[in-house]
């Protein structure tokens, strides 16, 4: 004979409603977990320290510090100021006649080293050797036994370069000679170009054979040249 099929057992409302129960506080339990993980994770991102800077990471040269810089304005920019000169001029028994800077203050002395020092024969003891030399000044130095007068106040608009003794007319350089009476540059070259081509002068009065003087020019450039 064969076995009846066993009837299926439903659950009753009270087991369905105690299941539903557990269902609901498994439920609770991990959405609590769930709560508390989201408020730790918030937590530690409010309070945890900010990343460091990117440039704070990068490498720094051994012993470097950064300085800054102060901006200075143009008016606080020093400016040199260079030291005072005087120009002046040696003439005469020099090596080296000519123009001259020199430091201001400097003497007489000075101006002849500066020129090479005197020639032989020359005379340096009639010279102020220890004067302070002024701006523009002119200093001829005598051949021994040459006389060489005193140089007369500049009136008002005088040349202040004026010779103080006769000027050799075969050592003179052509500044030497500009500035006496009818001479200019031209002049000057001119005298300077006839030594040179024809050798040296044997008396003031070759100064004739020089284009641009005269017989009056000659008179006035008499007493204040010498050979």
């Amino acid at each position: 004979m064969s076995e009846l099929p066993r009837p299926v057992l439903r659950p009753t409302w009270a087991e369905r409603a105690r299941a539903a129960l557990e269902f609901v506080g498994v439920a609770r339990l991990a959405t609590a977990a769930v709560s508390v993980v989201v408020v730790t994770a918030g937590g530690w991102w409010l309070l945890h320290a900010p990343p460091t800077p990117i440039e704070q990471t990068l490498p720094r040269a051994a012993g470097s510090t950064a300085v800054a810089t102060p901006v200075t304005s143009p008016a606080e920019v020093p400016t040199s100021t260079a030291p005072p000169v005087v120009v002046v001029q040696a003439a005469g028994a020099v090596v080296s006649p000519g123009v001259y800077t020199l430091p201001a203050g400097s003497r007489v002395q000075q101006l002849v080293e500066a020129a090479g020092g005197v020639r032989p024969g020359a005379d340096p003891h009639a010279l102020p050797l220890a004067t302070v030399l002024a701006d523009g000044q002119r200093v001829y130095v005598p051949m021994v036994g040459e006389a060489v007068p005193a140089q007369p106040a500049n009136p008002a608009g005088a040349n202040p370069t004026a010779p103080s003794g006769p000027i050799d007319l075969n050592r003179a350089v052509a500044t030497d000679l500009d500035g006496l009476p009818g001479v200019g540059p031209a002049t000057a070259a001119a005298i300077v170009d006839h030594r040179d081509r024809n050798g040296p002068f044997r008396t003031v009065e070759d100064l004739l054979d020089v284009r641009g003087i005269g017989p009056a020019k000659l008179d006035a450039l008499r007493d204040l040249v010498t050979v």
